[in-house]
């Protein structure tokens, strides 16, 4: 990218400096007084991002006021200039001398003529500026480094201002070594609702190879079978199990459920205002919705009176409403046999629901201690 000198000629008949800026409208620089005399006239003042704005006003006083402005002069073209007079012979205030009735005065020093005519004598080529190494680093070093990888694995939440005071240098040091050095990246824990334990795990393995064999068994082949999903998004295998099975749970229903603020996002354009939302809280009062549902839709929906909460023989009295349901929505599935998958809450585990769900012949599916996974109703119809 060439390297570029601008800046702009202001003259005047003002006698005070402070009048060319209050007439531009422009800041004055800080270098001038306001009352300073203008010698000869002349202000030099680089106002590059103040000047297009004020040109209108500046072409309508042009008697008041005149601006010249220097085009940008690219320095590596000077430079190359320099090189090309001084290969010919040029003495040094020769080219400067023509430098300045081609250029103008402020393209190139004297001074800087002579240092470019020595380089160019001692034979530099390059016409650009040399590297720079700058201030060398002492605090990133090898030592640094492997103290604090040595914090880091010691205690990986670690702050970076913890690790900057407990080594004695700087905190920019420190994040340096930590991101760019080491590639340390600092991320929050993946959040799981239960901490399983070995038994739990055993218990999710066996229950979902039996729910395999199952598929199997009612496939009428022992060795393959097929589980997807299906080009609606629906749940699809070759055999008769999900035909059968029906899905049920608990859930708490707030009487008023604000909106969130993603679903009252609007569309707007830059300038128009600010929309606002006032930060609204659930309402206290709240019901117990009892769900059950299948693969073709919702079967029943049951929701007990305010200020009760389900128990076992509230769960069994919900059972013969959904018995009733099942005849009326899915007629044959009670002659096929209900198969029942819900969860191991004290309701549906109590002795009392055992009993009902042994009196009609109902199949449960076995469900493993705090396997949110195996409960559909807690992601596909009631949303945690």
């Amino acid at each position: 990218m060439p390297i570029v000198s601008q800046r702009y000629v202001l003259t005047t008949s003002c006698k005070q400096s402070s009048h060319i800026f209050d007439f531009l409208e422009i800041p004055r620089p800080k270098r001038l007084k306001f009352t300073l005399p203008l010698l000869l006239n002349v202000i030099p003042v680089e106002i590059d991002a103040f000047l297009p704005a004020r040109q209108q006003r500046i072409d309508t006083h042009s008697k008041e006021i005149n601006v010249k402005i220097i085009k940008p002069i690219p320095q590596l073209e000077v430079r190359a200039v320099v090189r090309f007079l001084f290969s010919k012979g040029t003495k040094p205030s020769e080219i400067h001398k023509q430098i300045a009735e081609t250029y103008g005065e402020g393209a190139m020093s004297r001074s800087r003529v002579y240092q470019w005519c020595t380089s160019f004598g001692e034979g530099r080529t390059s016409l650009g500026d040399e590297p720079k190494s700058g201030r060398p680093k002492t605090s990133t070093n090898e030592e640094n480094t492997t103290r604090v990888d040595e914090l880091i694995r010691c205690d990986r939440r670690m702050k970076i201002r913890e690790i900057a005071l407990k080594l004695e240098i700087p905190k920019s040091t420190v994040h340096e070594i930590v991101h760019d050095t080491l590639g340390y990246r600092k991320v929050s824990a993946r959040w799981v609702p239960k901490m399983l334990t070995e038994d739990h795990k055993h218990q999710r393995v066996e229950i979902s190879q039996r729910f395999l064999q199952r598929c199997q068994q009612d496939n009428g082949d022992e060795d393959t079978t097929h589980i997807g999903v299906g080009s609606g998004g629906d749940f699809q295998a070759n055999n008769n199990l999900f035909d059968n099975l029906i899905t049920g749970d608990e859930t708490w229903v707030h009487l008023n459920t604000p909106e969130t603020k993603r679903d009252s996002m609007t569309w707007k354009h830059p300038s128009s205002p600010v929309t606002k939302k006032f930060k609204v809280q659930r309402s206290a009062a709240k019901v117990m919705a009892t769900v059950f549902w299948d693969a073709k839709g919702v079967i029943l929906l049951d929701i007990l009176p305010q200020g009760q909460c389900i128990n076992a023989a509230r769960y069994c009295s919900t059972l013969d409403r959904l018995k009733e349901a099942i005849r009326r929505k899915r007629p044959g599935l009670l002659r096929r046999g209900v198969v029942l998958q819900h969860d191991n809450a004290t309701p549906h585990s109590a002795n009392l629901t055992q009993q009902w769900l042994q009196r009609y012949g109902w199949e449960i599916l076995p469900h493993p201690a705090h396997i949110p996974d195996l409960a559909p109703s807690d992601f596909h119809c009631l949303d945690p």
